[in-house]
């Protein structure tokens, strides 16, 4: 059996790094635990990679984490236990971080490759979302500056050129009085893929409603949020007037349309989803 050599790349720079994606396509693997599995074949028999491969896990300027003008910045190598280690990164995070897979795929898994893969299962996406996660891909011509959900196109569809390399996360500073939520429904509490996640925002002034944010995953080909539908909340009197929240709600109930898998129904997928997003808004524990 002859067995086909893949040519692998492993640069000591990310500028070295970024010139080879100018010059030839390449698969980039940085915890590689999406790649693996994405490219799999049967069992005993090595990876089928078509593409020559990257190595970016190693570049230590792809593993920062900083604060600047009040907006945090992540390194997309960071891995999930980085991560939950450091102090800058918000608490929200490290609770959805232990709710991702087992340590030896925490201390693996990439913020960075989270958001490549795409899925709209993804654990840390929600999140992402509703911290309205800004985007830097970086090619020996520019950095180019993207919204993740105008980056993420659909299940493993994401705006990147093919030179181009996502280098940064920055998360826009949220202000403190902010209530946030993430919950994850799977068979699991860890170590599973989600049925069903959640992340929520809601900042309440003087009695009323300053900021609403709403983001719903694997239910829908990608993340489920609606500007429009959290603008109808700002200003209104908190706690929500029974229609307010039922508007809400319906709202949310047109747009959520997920699909039967091996991992739960479409029913209860939208039944599940809906009913965390009350339990968000009206559940006075959160405040």
């Amino acid at each position: 059996m002859v067995t086909k050599t893949v040519a692998s790349y492993h640069f000591d720079t990310l500028a070295e790094t970024i010139s080879k994606l100018n010059e030839e396509d390449c698969t980039i693997i940085a915890g590689g635990t999406d790649v693996m599995v994405l490219h799999k074949s049967r069992r005993g028999v090595a990876p089928k990679i078509a593409k020559p491969v990257v190595f970016i896990d190693h570049l230590r300027e792809l593993k920062q984490t900083y604060l600047e003008d009040g907006d945090l910045h992540i390194g997309a190598c960071c891995t999930y236990g980085e991560m939950l280690e450091h102090s800058l990164i918000p608490n929200i995070f490290k609770k959805a971080i232990r709710e991702v897979a087992a340590p030896a795929i925490r201390n693996r898994g990439t913020l960075g490759g989270n958001i490549c893969n795409a899925s709209p299962a993804g654990d840390m996406l929600p999140l992402l979302y509703i911290f309205n996660a800004k985007l830097v891909l970086r090619s020996v011509n520019e950095d180019r500056i993207v919204e993740i959900h105008d980056f993420i196109q659909g299940p493993r569809r994401i705006a990147r050129q093919q030179n181009e390399l996502l280098v940064e996360i920055i998360l826009p500073e949220v202000v403190n009085e902010a209530r946030l939520i993430f919950e994850k429904i799977a068979n699991r509490r860890a170590d599973a893929i989600s049925k069903v996640s959640f992340a929520g925002l809601l900042q309440v002034q003087a009695g009323k409603v300053a900021d609403a944010r709403f983001a719903f995953g694997a239910v829908g080909p990608t993340m489920v949020r609606s500007q429009e539908t959290e603008k109808k909340l700002l200003s209104q009197v908190y706690p929500l007037k029974v229609e307010v929240l039922d508007e809400v709600v319906a709202d949310f109930a047109s747009i959520i349309n997920p699909i039967d898998d091996q991992r739960s129904t479409a029913a209860y997928r939208k039944t599940v989803a809906l009913k965390l997003l009350r339990y968000f808004l009206t559940s006075k524990e959160l405040f």
